[in-house]
Formats: structure tokens, C-alpha cells, sequence
């Protein structure tokens, strides 16, 4: 089990919007930009995430506003649950240097499916996936 994974991500310019926040649209870029270091950049054979999988769902709710000002984000994810072909990670998204004991200004979760590129077809994760996986949900 696991605490959870930390991530630093930086915003753009053009992450904001006309009202000087990060703009909606944009947070689900940032979110992917932070998860895709730790799922699927990691250099393990057994472990082949990086090989396809699909965004099934992703939920995101708005607590509280973010800004350029607050660059690096902070975003904590750790895996929620692991099923058969799919996962789904959870989200906390900071301000740079925020405590973990500061309430989250956007809380998230993505579903995700282990895909089959040649087959086009969803497939099973494997038991280094599953394990994985399962080592960064949370106690």
C-alpha cells in the first residue's frame, strides 16, 4: 500500500482564462500531464500501461480557484480501485508548497482501460499491472 504519488506540474500561460484562473477545459490536460510520469513513462518490461489504454471516464469538481501565480501545481494521486480491465486513479490538486492538510482546490478521478492498439479492443490487465497498481492504493 501506498501513500500516493506527488507530481509537480507547471501551468501555462495559456492554461488561464479570460477570469485569470486555470481554465476547465485545461485542468484535464494538467491532470494527464501528471499522471502520465507515473503510469506510463516507467521504464519496467512487465509493466506495459505505456502500450494502450483508454480514458473510460473522468469526473473533476471545482473547489476552489487556481492561477498561473500558483505554478507548480502539487497534484497527490494514488489508485482508488483496480478491476479486471480497467483502474481509477484519484486526484488532489494543490497550489505550489500547499500542506497535504490543505483542502484540495480540484479533486478528480479517471477511469482507465488497458486497451489492445492491434486488436482495438479493450484487454485484462496483467498480474504486474494489477500489482502495480495495487501497490499505490491507498491504505
Amino acid at each position: 500500500m501506498s501513500e500516493g504519488f506527488h507530481a509537480e506540474v507547471v501551468v501555462r500561460w495559456s492554461d488561464m482564462d479570460a477570469f485569470q484562473h486555470i481554465n476547465h477545459a485545461r485542468m484535464v490536460t494538467l491532470l494527464e500531464e501528471a499522471r502520465i510520469p507515473w503510469l506510463f513513462e516507467d521504464s519496467r518490461p512487465t509493466v506495459t500501461l505505456r502500450d494502450g489504454a483508454v480514458i473510460a471516464d473522468l469526473h473533476v469538481r471545482y473547489r476552489g480557484q487556481l492561477r498561473h501565480d500558483d505554478s507548480p501545481l502539487d497534484v497527490f494521486m494514488w489508485v482508488e480501485k483496480v478491476r479486471a480491465v480497467d483502474f481509477t486513479i484519484a486526484y488532489e490538486v494543490r497550489p505550489r508548497g500547499a500542506d497535504l492538510s490543505v483542502p484540495p482546490s480540484i479533486v478528480a478521478s479517471t477511469q482507465i482501460a488497458a486497451f489492445d492498439i492491434d486488436t482495438q479492443r479493450l484487454r485484462r490487465l496483467s498480474g504486474p499491472e494489477r500489482e502495480y497498481l495495487e501497490s499505490w492504493q491507498r491504505a
